[in-house]
């Protein structure tokens, strides 16, 4: 720990103050920044782009979790073990042997590992790669097995026999010491005897009973008559539940290693488990890798922890304490996990969820439109959350595809599942009313035709069948057609005209307002009525693009986000990218497929005539 106070330096991104971490006395000091300043004080070890094995050693519990003092402790242990802590922020792929501290016992099995793995390599170079403390710490692993495997043979009394004999014995050692306890204690007393037996209540319960020889009941029972002295016997008198397991015994340990028995005496008994005492120590001592790990006497485990710590401590830092990487898009951080390609975007900020349903409870507060989608790569699964921050939602639907680039650059067949809305963009919402004004329009003129064209199916339908009526009838019989109603057709005549009357009168009245201004102040009033239509949409949508939070989604994956990561307009626009032609692209614009275009000069001289005529015939009635 530095003796002197760290002078820290922040820069402002997302709305707040984010510690700069570039040096190596930085990144020592981190435990003296004060938490609150910190961006995270937990992330998940499971979901996230970095190495797994790195996030296996910092997170000293194995919760599945790293906090802020798991972070430091890491920090702290390379800084005490590098002569030369300045390494830390070098972004070396490993350690260099001449960076080692050896002046304690830890360092020295360190450095000593560092020095036999490189002559084991044939390396001069004095650099211990991650790669090859890995493959170094497996190597030695392997060693401690094939020598614990080596020494089994001398421990094998019945040679490949051996581990069923064990297997055997350990299936009913228990209820064998229960039984020549029970025999000794009626040794002692011989009124135990009879107390140490099944009670007649108990055997009176069982015979009320249906029986099956494996029941519980029968299991509780001793392996046999209890009296003093008395041997075990292998083949009769024995308690059915436990029959098959001793008749296993007698043919797998008794008869190999005592000879052949039809009953084990308590001295016999100690003398199996004393010839096969040697292969269950050898069983108990086999080696395992995560305790050769932790215990390390070679310094092997130890040295693949400094080279990983060497690599990625100034990385996890500035994807912990602060989002450097994402907010200063000098490269993805840990929690995008790959790019979506859909409805000609590409999103970035791609998370993985395990449950969409539950992870979009608490996202959709971060007022992000974001769309779930389940990516398949052959039998691999994953889902993701991708986050749209350009464009628009027209065409983002449940059922879409798309395709997925993982960090790796493989590529995953993405459909999306779930959508939570939120504006992408204040062109959406300037644009938003006009186009429901529209898919309402359309809605309504569809439901109109298709109501306007049962009706005539039905009405096509009975005049069909009155006509097959009228066909095989007298001329004579046949009535005639009903006279003409001038009263009801007046009527309809009538109608129309108010309508048409009422829809001049609302034209003539705006056209006599626009005409009624100067012509500077057409602008004016054509921008008035926009605002009126649009700008309640416009500054919600602004409110809440203001408001768009990174934090909501990267809690509902696990991490403890300690500030308020914004996502401005400007930087939500960078993190969805749009598609646009190549800069030198050559286009044509000849379409020969192109629909013909409508006569809208004539269309709109018909109107403009109309409306005219309709002023100039309010303006004379107005008149008079």
């Amino acid at each position: 720990m530095n003796s002197i106070a760290q002078r820290w330096r922040f820069f402002r991104a997302g709305g707040f103050d984010q510690v700069r971490i570039d040096s190596a006395a930085e990144l020592l000091a981190i435990g003296e920044l004060d938490q609150k300043l910190w961006v995270a004080l937990s992330c998940p070890v499971k979901g996230i782009e970095f190495d797994a094995r790195t996030l296996a050693f910092v997170d000293a519990d194995g919760d599945g979790h790293v906090r802020a003092p798991e972070l430091i402790a890491a920090v702290g242990w390379a800084g005490a073990r590098l002569k030369d802590p300045e390494v830390l922020a070098q972004k070396l792929p490993g350690v260099p042997l001449a960076a080692i501290r050896d002046d304690d016992a830890e360092g020295a099995r360190i450095a000593a590992a560092a020095r036999a793995l490189l002559a084991g390599l044939g390396k001069t170079d004095g650099f211990v790669g991650v790669d090859e403390a890995s493959a170094a710490e497996a190597h030695f692993a392997e060693q401690a097995l094939a020598a614990w495997q080596a020494a089994g043979s001398a421990a094998l009394p019945l040679g490949d026999a051996t581990a069923a004999a064990q297997a055997a014995v350990d299936a009913v050692a228990a209820k064998i010491e229960d039984y020549f306890v029970r025999c000794r204690l009626a040794a002692f007393d011989e009124r135990a005897g009879s107390a140490l037996n099944a009670a007649d209540e108990t055997i009176r319960a069982l015979a009320a009973a249906t029986l099956s020889a494996d029941a519980d009941a029968i299991a509780e029972l001793p392996l046999a008559r209890i009296a003093a002295h008395a041997p075990l016997p292998l083949t009769v008198g024995i308690n059915p539940a436990w029959a098959d397991r001793l008749a296993a015994l007698r043919a797998a340990a008794v008869t190999p290693l005592l000879g052949e028995r039809t009953a084990l005496t308590e001295a016999d008994w100690q003398e199996l488990k004393a010839r096969l005492a040697p292969y269950a120590a050898w069983l108990a001592a086999k080696p395992d890798a995560a305790a050769i790990v932790s215990g390390d006497a070679n310094g092997v485990g130890a040295l693949e922890k400094l080279a990983r710590y060497v690599r990625d401590l100034m990385a996890l830092a500035n994807n912990f304490v602060a989002f450097r990487d994402f907010y200063t898009r000098q490269g993805k951080a840990t929690f995008q996990v790959g790019t979506l390609y859909l409805d000609g975007r590409s999103a970035e900020l791609c998370v993985a969820v395990n449950d969409a349903g539950k992870h979009a409870a608490l996202a959709s507060l971060s007022r992000i439109c974001l769309v779930y989608c389940d990516c398949v790569r052959g039998a691999e699964k994953m889902s993701i959350a991708a986050a749209f921050t350009a464009g628009d939602a027209d065409q983002l639907m449940a059922g879409r595809n798309g395709v997925f680039y993982d960090r790796q650059g493989r590529d995953w067949d993405a459909a999306i599942t779930k959508i939570v809305d939120h504006p992408i963009s204040l062109r959406q919402a300037f644009w938003s009313p006009y186009k429901r004004l529209a898919r309402l329009v359309a809605e309504q003129i569809q439901k109109v035709a298709a109501s306007k064209a049962r009706e005539a199916e039905e009405r096509l339908a009975i005049a069909a069948v009155e006509a097959s009526k009228k066909v095989g009838a007298p001329a004579a019989a046949k009535s005639a057609p009903p006279p003409f109603d001038v009263g009801k057709f007046a009527g309809i005549f009538a109608a129309i005209g108010l309508a048409v009357g009422a829809v001049g009168t609302a034209l003539a009245s705006v056209l006599t307002g626009l005409l009624a201004l100067k012509w500077w102040q057409l602008p004016f009033a054509l921008a008035g009525l926009l605002l009126v239509v649009s700008g309640p949409a416009v500054v919600l949508a602004w409110f809440k693009l203001r408001s768009r939070n990174l934090g909501p989604i990267l809690d509902a994956n696990g991490w403890a986000i300690n500030a308020r990561a914004r996502i401005n307009i400007p930087f939500g626009t960078s993190l969805t990218q749009l598609a646009q032609l190549p800069a030198n692209a050559e286009r044509a614009l000849a379409d020969p497929y192109a629909e013909k275009r409508p006569p809208w000069k004539l269309y709109l001289g018909l109107f403009a005539f109309v409306v005219f005529a309709a002023f100039v015939l309010l303006v004379r009635s107005m008149a008079q």
